[in-house]
């Protein structure tokens, strides 16, 4: 989380997508950041089938850099997405 908070911080991403069971403390701090720095923020699935699809274990929160897979996620996001703070 701390690595994509730093890149949020830099505006290295297109947008982030954030596991459905991530923690409150997780959602309050990418949430916030991503909302002020106008990064778009979309819900995924649980942090084990999002680390699994990555090969790694639960991961809470990705960053996305490349823009053609945002807009890839963003069009396969479903209505009301990107979610808001």
């Amino acid at each position: 989380m701390d690595a994509v908070r730093a890149g949020l911080q830099q505006g290295r991403f297109a947008c982030v997508v954030l596991a459905g069971d991530a923690s409150p403390r997780a959602n309050e701090k990418v949430v916030r950041l991503a909302v002020a720095k106008g990064i778009p923020l979309y819900a995924g699935p649980s942090a084990e089938t999002i680390g699994a699809r990555l090969g790694k274990p639960a991961v809470m929160v990705v960053g996305v850099q490349d823009r053609a897979l945002a807009q890839g996620i963003a069009k396969a996001a479903p209505a009301g997405a990107p979610r808001e703070a």
